[in-house]
């Protein structure tokens, strides 16, 4: 799925998000996926379910694939979309581009599973949770970069 129609999350990577080749530390690419599937999920109007309510989410498996370098003050758009809903876990897919550019950085597949809240098991995925999913909030963009044109 193209990112100009996915969900996007912009953010500015920041100094201390840098290794000793001044590029994205490699295990910073979880947190950047972790920070932009928490908007989508708000983007999609699931955080009073997921996030302040009864649900919850899991990461099980996340894989990453980097394909080229980021670095500091660059901004990083993040692209989301559901790839499969199963019974009870979800995995999204995730795009990571330096904005306004099409060639991919990193990408992200990560599966989650859903819980309840309180007792921490698994539970099956409901129907509006399904829907909002699988509709996905395109043409959003959150944009904690600050990144509009000046």
């Amino acid at each position: 799925m193209s990112s100009t129609i996915a969900f996007r999350y912009r953010l500015r990577v920041r100094y201390g998000e840098c290794d000793a080749q001044k590029v994205v530390f490699n295990v910073r690419y979880g947190d950047y996926v972790d920070l932009a599937v928490c908007e989508f999920v708000r983007a999609v109007g699931l955080s009073d379910l997921m996030v302040h309510g009864p649900l919850d989410y899991q990461l099980v498996q996340q894989t990453i694939e980097w394909k080229a370098p980021a670095g500091f003050d660059q901004v990083l758009e993040l692209s989301v979309t559901a790839r499969h809903l199963g019974n009870t876990s979800f995995t999204l897919w995730v795009e990571v581009r330096l904005a306004g550019q099409e060639p991919l950085v990193a990408t992200a597949e990560t599966v989650y599973v859903l819980m309840d809240a309180v007792s921490l098991g698994k539970t099956a995925i409901p129907d509006r949770v399904r829907e909002a999913l699988q509709a996905g909030a395109a043409g959003i963009v959150v944009d904690h970069a600050d990144s509009s044109p000046r």
